[in-house]
């Protein structure tokens, strides 16, 4: 599969072009017909940007993936494509069966993945206003933040969205509402 890989605001190492195309290795245990693949990786103020397009014929597949990470990035992209393609051909390995019933489709689809956690941390956590939350986020460079709330002493999540604003995720108790 021929693969072109863009840089937007910042310099392609070779070290990140190897990364990529390892990864996009993976996606032509799916098909062999894969005609080629477009990588565009960005950097903005916050986070770094991953967009996989893959051309084949008929079919176009396209994953975007925004992590604080270059390596994040590419790998959350890489995983949505490898989605992409094993969903496609189990449609395509599918449609010339004869008919086969629902429930066993419903049931081999909603086969969870397990979870894997690659670090965890453990963080202090000290009470703040919601703006002081903001400020020691941008302060580090994170996309969210964790804190006890001065007021509610409940932990709350602030995070950025994509149009630049923040979230605040506040915990509701049953019943409350």
């Amino acid at each position: 599969m021929k693969t072109n890989i863009t840089g937007r605001h910042l310099r392609l190492t070779p070290a990140i072009r190897v990364y990529v195309e390892q990864k996009l290795a993976k996606a032509e245990k799916y098909f062999d017909h894969l005609v080629w693949a477009q990588v565009t990786l960005a950097v903005d103020k916050r986070s770094h940007e991953c967009e996989i397009v893959i051309h084949a014929p008929k079919q176009t597949f396209r994953s975007l993936a925004r992590a604080v990470t270059l390596y994040a990035a590419v790998d959350l992209a890489s995983d949505k494509i490898d989605g992409q393609l094993r969903k496609h051909k189990e449609r395509v390995k599918n449609r010339h069966k004869p008919g086969q019933s629902a429930p066993e489709v419903a049931e081999r689809e909603m086969d969870p993945r397990p979870v894997r956690f690659s670090v965890v941390k453990q963080v202090p956590m000290a009470p703040m206003t919601a703006e002081e939350a903001a400020a020691e986020m941008d302060r580090l460079g994170f996309a969210f933040w964790m804190y006890y709330d001065k007021d509610s002493g409940d932990v709350q999540v602030i995070y950025r969205r994509q149009d630049d604003s923040f979230g605040l995720l506040q915990p509701v108790r049953k019943g409350d509402r």
